[in-house]
């Protein structure tokens, strides 16, 4: 019998963020090019008895090979940060060009191209870091990226080198609303954080865990609220990332209840780590600390209702790993104190199977609502959608095969990253992906790479739907204008 096919998957079932079937799956050429029961022969055949077949995941907030405003670079490389995340059953990592202050932005992304073509393992696209401004560019350089396929970008409202004021963010999120790119904003108060910490600082309080009261929950919650009003100014759709607060939460639900396009991600340093952790002996507490950090349990459980009952649509690592040594956290000594430690925490490998564990299996979150918020939203919302995030004829043959009885004691060294250690020790994930792959290439089998390095490609992505306006522009500049039609 001649092999139509040059994969085939059999006897499994394939989810979707919409149903659960039981049925085969078939792959030609990277796509996905039939689904159903009793498919022709693949050259290739995996049973999937006893399997879930589920989208490979798309980690859409990873740092990857990228130096820090203040010059410290991460610990992962494309290679080193691609095969975790594959590891992990993410088959797509959208990853972070940071443009500093004074870069031309195609340099910036010719830079990161350089890196990641010769290196990753699997699919990559790149979303902009926008911490210069000028009208050059915001009026050139980002609209002609945006039609070269990078649809998204990110800016910050806090970090000295990095942070825009309101009148620079109504001029992005203008350029935003006419080039419809998905804003991605990372939403704190930087002068109540500056605030805090002097004073902090200033009563000899400079351990890791004052990084957390620094960081206070009023600070995530005033800025989260500003970023969402200077968008309802300029009717432009944004993601406000790395949520980790019942109070800025809150904020995001007040203005999708109202209609407005305000999206939400969360991470799994919000779900697994608290303010405790923090306050580790000596130094090791600097382990934990990330911005926002993590909060105390009652936060932690708000933002697991959130993640569930659709308040956040997607579910990102913020991957940002930095060693605990002078490479990275004690950059600035052995004893930093908490404003010097490098911020971030690594987390690509663990995101999927963490939450699998602790949501679907638990009995927590719906595992339909697992593949929305680590797949299918993440290819709406960012121009990916449906080429990656589903399974559907056509798609690309991303696919991620889970075991739900496998167990896996979470250790450094178990982990494939280029890190000295994870914030998530000893913790044990009931379930596991133990077959992943994307564009059909078989890329973990048997707890093996068996794709060679630079074998994952760029990806150039469409505006995605979600950036779309409303046309429901503010009216209380003057009613009788047209305001749309005079200023954007």
């Amino acid at each position: 019998m001649t092999e139509l096919y040059d994969l085939v998957i059999r006897n499994g079932q394939t989810v979707t963020d919409k149903e659960t079937l039981k049925q085969d799956v078939a792959i030609k050429d990277g796509k996905i090019v039939a689904l159903g029961e009793n498919l022709e022969r693949g050259i290739r055949e995996i049973d999937a008895s006893s399997l879930l077949i589920l989208p490979g995941g798309i980690d859409a907030h990873c740092h990857i090979e990228q130096k820090s405003s203040s010059g410290i670079m991460t610990a992962d490389d494309f290679y080193t940060g691609s095969v975790s995340a594959a590891f992990g059953g993410t088959t797509t990592i959208l990853p972070f060009a940071a443009q500093h202050r004074g870069q031309s932005l195609r340099d910036v992304v010719d830079d990161y191209m350089a890196c990641a073509v010769p290196k990753s393992v699997i699919d990559y696209g790149f979303h902009l870091i926008i911490s210069d401004a000028s009208d050059a560019i915001i009026g050139q350089e980002l609209p002609a990226m945006i039609e070269d396929g990078i649809t998204s970008f990110k800016i910050y409202m806090t970090y000295n080198d990095l942070k825009l004021d309101d009148y620079e963010i109504l001029n992005v999120l203008a350029a935003a609303r006419r080039e419809q790119a998905m804003v991605m904003i990372h939403a704190e108060n930087h002068d109540v954080i500056r605030w805090i910490t002097e004073k902090l600082l200033d009563q000899g309080c400079g351990a890791p865990r004052y990084h957390a009261i620094a960081h206070a929950q009023i600070a995530e919650k005033e800025a989260t609220h500003r970023a969402i009003s200077l968008a309802e100014l300029l009717d432009t759709p944004m993601l406000v990332v790395h949520v980790s607060s019942e109070a800025a939460l809150n904020e995001i639900r007040r203005a999708q209840k109202r209609g407005l396009k305000i999206y939400g991600e969360t991470c799994p340093q919000y779900l697994f780590l608290t303010i405790d952790d923090l306050d580790k002996d000596g130094m090791d507490g600097a382990m934990f600390c990330c911005s926002p950090p993590p909060r105390d349990k009652e936060s932690q459980e708000a933002i697991w209702e959130g993640l569930i009952d659709g308040s956040f649509s997607v579910f990102s690592s913020d991957h940002s790993p930095y060693r605990h040594d002078s490479s990275g956290k004690l950059a600035a000594g052995p004893k930093p104190t908490f404003d010097k430690i490098a911020n971030g925490v690594p987390g690509l490998e663990i995101r999927m199977p963490l939450l699998f564990s602790e949501g679907v299996q638990t009995g927590r979150m719906d595992i339909h609502r697992f593949v929305a918020v680590t797949s299918t939203n993440a290819a709406k919302t960012y121009g990916l959608y449906p080429r990656k995030g589903t399974i559907a004829i056509g798609s690309d043959a991303d696919l991620a095969l889970w075991d739900p009885k496998k167990q896996v004691k979470i250790t450094a060294d178990a982990i494939h990253d280029n890190m000295d250690y994870t914030p998530y020790e000893g913790m044990v994930s009931n379930g596991w992906p133990i077959t992943v792959i994307n564009r059909g290439r078989i890329v973990i089998e048997d707890e093996e790479l068996k794709v060679d390095r630079g074998s994952g490609q760029y990806l150039k992505r469409q505006r995605p739907e979600a950036a779309k306006p409303l046309n429901r522009l503010v009216k209380e500049i003057d009613p009788k204008t047209n305001f749309n039609a005079k200023f954007i």
